[in-house]
């Protein structure tokens, strides 16, 4: 069981930021411009590209594909049960 904790992500929103939570890890994204051509801008534009590392002291570990893909979903539903737009880039 506590494997099993130390592996789930969990999201926080701030003004200004999103922090994913796995363990003892964090990873803050800050929000990205509006997408141009948007009629409705996002509430939050999260730039994939910023998904790469998590943050220090653990800047080293890198986050691969499959991480990656659950840390998009577990903001999405953050996001979805909020009622805000999101948007990645």
């Amino acid at each position: 069981m506590a494997n099993r904790r130390q592996t789930e992500l969990k999201v926080e929103l701030t003004e200004g930021a999103i922090r994913v939570i796995r363990g003892d890890r964090v990873l803050t994204l800050i929000s990205g411009a509006g997408l141009p051509n948007e009629e409705e801008l996002a509430d939050f534009v999260v730039c994939l590209d910023d998904i790469a590392h998590w943050d220090a002291p653990h800047e080293n570990i890198e986050i691969g594909i499959e991480e990656l893909q659950k840390i998009v979903e577990v903001i999405e539903d953050e996001f979805d049960r909020r009622g805000l737009k999101l948007e990645f880039d």
